[in-house]
This record gives C-alpha cells, structure tokens and sequence, in this order.
C-alpha cells in the first residue's frame, strides 16, 4: 500500500504530548501515511500572522487535503482570528462532525446508553464574522443562512447516517423566533428528509432540544444544526457522556478534511505527562476512515476500547471503581499498543465497511427567482430624539412612491403608535415602503437616502426590501400590511 500524505500540527500546550502518543500508535499499528509538519497556533501569532497560519503551511494543507491537528493556544484580542475557523471556511469544510458515545461504566455517566452523532453546519450563521460597532451603544453580527449551506450540511447528515446504519436524523433550529434564517433551515430539512423514507426524521426547537440532549440522549441517533448550535450542544453532548477529553472530531468538505480532539490546549497541564490523548486518537481514527485505511482504524479503535476495559486510565477518567492503573500520556499510549490485535470483551467490536469519505454532496440547482424592490430599511444613528421627534424629521425625506411606515428601536415598534414604556438606545430602523400602485428603483434609493443625509441624519446602514417570486423577504413589522 503507498503512504497517504496528510499534514500534521503539534499545537500548544498538551498538544505536542498528545500528538507524540497518537503518531506512536498509529505507526505500531501499521497506519501508511506520509507525514508532513507544519508549525500553527501560538508561536505563528506571537510572529505577527494573526490568522497564526502561514502561507507554506497552507501550501502543505491543499496538496496533502488532510490536516491531523493537535489542539492550539489562541491569543485573545488584537485582531487575532480563529484558526479552526479560519481553516474550515478557506478549505471549504462545511460538516464539522462529532460522535458522542458513553463508556459506561468506565467513564463514569448518568447515560451509559447513549450513541449520538452531532452534524454542525461549520462554514455560516454567527460564525460568518461579519460584526459591526454601529452606534455608541449597539454593536451588530449579522447571521448568514444560505439554502446551498443548508442543504449541503442536511444532505450529509442524511447520507452519514445511511453510510452508518443510523435510524434518525433530528434537527435543531430556532425557527419559532428566527422565521426566515431558521425557518429556511427547517424547511429545508423537511424537504430533504423526503428523500431518505428508511429514516426517521423530527425537529426540535434548539432550546427544549438541548434539555433533552443533557437529560435523555438516548433519544437521539444523528442530530443536524446550525454553526453556534452545534457548538454549543457538542460540548454539552461530550460532557453529558462522561468527558470533554474524550472527544474527536471531523471537520470534512468537498475537497480537504481536518481532524482533531475537540478540547483546547490545556497549558496548565502542558509538559507534566497527564493529558488524555483518547480525544485526538479518535479523531485520528476518523482521519483513518477518510483515507480508506478502515482496517487499521478498526484495529486501533479495539484496542483502545480493550485498554478502557483494561482499567488503564488517564487521571481525568481515573476512579477507583472502575479503573485499575492511573498513567500518564505516554504510558497510556504504550498500553494501547499492547492491546493492538485484541478486542473488546464489553464494548461492541468495532468495524469499519469499506465505504470511506462519502464524497462531494451534490445540491439541487437554485431555481430561477423573481426577484420586486418594495421598499428600504434606513438604520439611523440618534442619540438625542424621541422616536416621535425623528419621525417628524424622517417623514421630510418621504416621496411620491415611498413612505415610512414604521420606525424600530432593537426590533420593537415605537412609531407609529409607540409605547413610553418601550427603553430606546440610540439606533433606529426606518422603514420606507413603497406606495400602492408605485414601483421602486434603486434610483429611488439613492435619492431618498440622499435626502436623509440633507436632513443631517446619520446613516450607518441600509437594506432592501424583496418580494421573492412575490414571496415577502423580510418580516413585516407590527400592524404592517
């Protein structure tokens, strides 16, 4: 069999620990792969390179497409980025994906049943990065949902769980608050769920959704959501499990794949020879799946659980119930190397089908749409005038085919027939709509804005209004017709 080049990173803190021990395994247990290193995380940020990736590094990532990661340090503040977001969105990996498993009565859990898999949406929503300080005392993060986005994540989520004989796929949105954003990634789940009838389907309102993740996990198989959700339930899933340190995860595109633990770098433990390399091991038999080296993956995801079963833990596991020797990093590594070769006695024996990386998930071609202005949302800087006071003013700029309609303060109505009760800051929406009848030009527009601005009002930000195939796109505010 020729080496599989992938690219490697060490990371900060416990990283280098915990890589050493995963590549040790990986290598006795007769893993083909051609490694190359590549330096991220602290050291590239201390350099100047507040991505804290430099361009040979990302060289390494696009010819090798498979990027083993160790956990990293980011600094805080300063301009400095995300580098787990900055590598998913440049390399396109839009599923980021996470079994959650308990190993009970090893890992001590209140839900020694539970076997779920979360499917994260990894690429838009919150986590776009796309915020703006727009008045003194509001600031804005705009949240992105596309339909191509969607459909690709719930697409994967439908084929992993057919890939992998899972029964149900859940969704989670927001969609009862967030109309339009979440309710098109609700119903875009419903649309695609018709496609796979062998599998159950049903959708939950993120917020009593995650209760019942922390309190009756087995009540979920495969669950598919949006960026911020997902990251939050994750972590709430892990730990619900028995630990955050047993944790790996995928991070899989069209093209490239990267696979890491999902806790952080832990530096106040760094170097002392206690970390759990459990969460990077299992990302890396991730990895080994991807690369269709399923036979290795199976041989060292057994001997892993044997260890388990074995009593040989790390001390973030370590109870004198159920475990036998507490080891360190190293120690634990060489145990499960002893075990390669051997099974589980507990545990369901893993095996891998020959099936690897599923591969590009193809989406629906976007139908041709209508696309009518009606109208603009002017948001206003004002710190000084009541919302009755700026819509004196705000009604100068109106014209014979465009007339506000409505003022907002945080998305609460305060003209027309606004209430004092109502607490205003200093950034207003004003909605201008077009009268009936009338059409609306992007000339318009400029005019009317350009009459804002002749009255001294302060523009920070501006938004059309469409009918879609004459479909609103937008929420209409209240008493809006």
């Amino acid at each position: 069999m020729s080496k599989t080049p992938i690219t490697v990173a060490h990371g900060d803190g416990i990283g280098p620990e915990i890589m050493k021990a995963t590549l040790k395994i990986l290598e006795a247990a007769g893993a083909e792969l051609a490694i190359e290193t590549i330096e991220i995380g602290k050291a590239v940020y201390e350099r100047g390179v507040l991505s804290g990736i430099e361009d040979k590094s990302w060289e390494s990532l696009r010819r090798t497409k498979v990027f083993l990661k160790a956990p990293i340090t980011t600094p805080q503040g300063g301009g400095v980025k995300s580098l787990n977001v900055t590598v998913r969105k440049t390399l396109g990996l839009y599923a980021n994906v996470r079994p959650c498993i308990a190993f009970s009565p090893y890992v001590k859990t209140s839900h020694p049943l539970m076997n779920l898999t979360i499917v994260r949406e990894n690429e838009e929503d919150l986590y776009a990065g796309i915020e703006y300080r727009q008045t003194p005392q509001v600031y804005q993060c705009l949240k992105l949902i596309s339909e191509p986005g969607s459909e690709k994540i719930i697409r994967y989520a439908f084929e992993y769980a057919r890939l992998n004989n899972r029964k149900k796929v859940s969704c989670f949105s927001k969609d009862n608050i967030m109309k339009m954003t979440d309710g098109l990634f609700h119903k875009t789940f419903d649309r695609i769920a018709k496609e796979y009838p062998e599998i159950q389907n049903d959708h939950h309102i993120v917020d009593i959704g995650s209760a019942r993740l922390a309190t009756k996990p087995e009540l979920f198989d495969v669950i598919v959501t949006e960026n911020l959700y997902g990251d939050i339930i994750s972590d709430i899933a892990a730990d619900v499990a028995g630990s955050v340190g047993l944790g790996g995860s995928s991070n899989v595109g069209d093209q490239c794949a990267m696979f890491e633990a999902i806790h952080g770098s832990a530096p106040d433990i760094a170097g002392k020879d206690m970390a759990n390399p459990s969460g990077l091991l299992l990302g890396a038999i991730m990895m080994l799946v991807h690369i269709c080296q399923t036979e290795v993956a199976a041989k060292i995801h057994n001997a892993w659980l044997r260890t388990l079963e074995d009593g040989i833990h790390t001390g973030d596991i370590y109870s004198p119930d159920h475990s036998k020797e507490k080891v360190g990093t190293q120690a634990f590594a060489d145990a499960v190397i002893k075990n390669l070769g051997h099974t589980p006695q507990r545990f369901h024996v893993v095996k891998y089908n020959n099936v690897c990386s599923m591969g590009p998930i193809k989406c629906a071609a976007t139908a041709d749409v209508k696309r009518e202005l009606v109208g603009y949302d002017f948001y206003l800087y004002d710190a000084k005038s009541t919302a009755n006071q700026l819509a004196e003013v705000v009604q100068k700029a109106q014209s014979d085919n465009l007339k506000l309609t409505m003022i907002n303060n945080r998305g609460a109505k305060v003209w027309p027939h606004g209430m004092a009760e109502t607490f205003c800051t200093d950034h207003w929406r004003c909605r201008f709509y077009r009268v009936k009848g009338k059409t609306v030009t992007q000339n318009d527009i400029v005019k009317l804005m350009q009459r804002l601005v002749d009255l001294k009002l302060d523009c920070i930000k501006s938004e059309g209004l469409y009918l879609y195939n004459d479909e609103v796109g937008f929420i209409r505010g209240e008493g809006e017709e």
